[in-house]
């Protein structure tokens, strides 16, 4: 296994960094690759999947630094899954609907969807996760992975749930990346079986590392 490099810290998200972790979402957002020639508008994926989340948890953001101050990587989610949707519902689509109006017809390109995604923030609301009141997003850069970053930024997050008093944090992948479902089970994430639950699957785990395999078997 690859060696840390020695020069890379990990270090709460601060503004400066906005566009380095939208480009780090940019470059992970299709099934863990790049996703430009998909999503033409490169503010599209980080307004739903990065910057809200960093605006209204900035405390729950972390970022991988390069040693040099830039981002290549980063952590973010909130603790409160419902308060989430609704603080998204009530201030985030407003400040984004002149650029993103919903379609008025059936999504029929990868950027309606997307689009249609950010106008209904409920669809976070799933009922098996109730149990899991966190959720998160992770990405790191192709030439960071596989390094033990991805665990140490996943750790720093999971304290800091902890410290909020919240037991529990999951996520939603999209099943056809292996390779994210293989480091996610590395990590002590487990299956969450939801019913309709589409492209994705569900994965929990408790934010008390000791506790993972206890919960999983709950």
């Amino acid at each position: 296994m690859p060696s840390l490099d020695p020069n890379a810290l990990i270090r709460p998200y601060r503004s400066a960094d906005r566009d380095a972790v939208a480009d780090v979402c940019v470059r992970t957002a299709h099934n863990g690759g790049d996703s430009r020639a998909l999503y033409p508008d490169q503010r599209l994926m980080p307004s739903l999947f990065a910057e809200p989340y960093c605006h209204f948890d900035p405390d729950l953001a972390f970022v991988l630094d390069d040693g040099t101050g830039r981002a290549v990587g980063y952590i973010v989610g909130t603790a409160d899954t419902e308060r989430f949707v609704k603080d998204f519902r009530r201030s985030w689509i407003p400040r984004l609907a002149h650029r993103y109006p919903e379609p008025a017809a059936p999504p029929r390109t990868p950027t309606e969807e997307m689009i249609r995604l950010l106008h209904h923030p409920e669809r976070m609301l799933v009922p098996e996760l109730a149990a899991y009141p966190a959720h998160l997003h992770i990405d790191l850069l192709p030439p960071w992975q596989g390094q033990g970053h991805g665990r140490r930024l996943m750790h720093t997050f999971l304290d800091a749930l902890r410290g909020q008093g919240v037991q529990a944090v999951h996520l939603g992948m999209v099943t056809v990346n292996t390779a994210a479902r293989a480091f996610y089970d590395r990590v002590g994430f487990h299956e969450i079986p939801v019913a309709d639950a589409g492209p994705l699957t569900y994965l929990g785990r408790a934010t008390a590392r000791e506790r993972a395999a206890d919960l999983s078997r709950a």
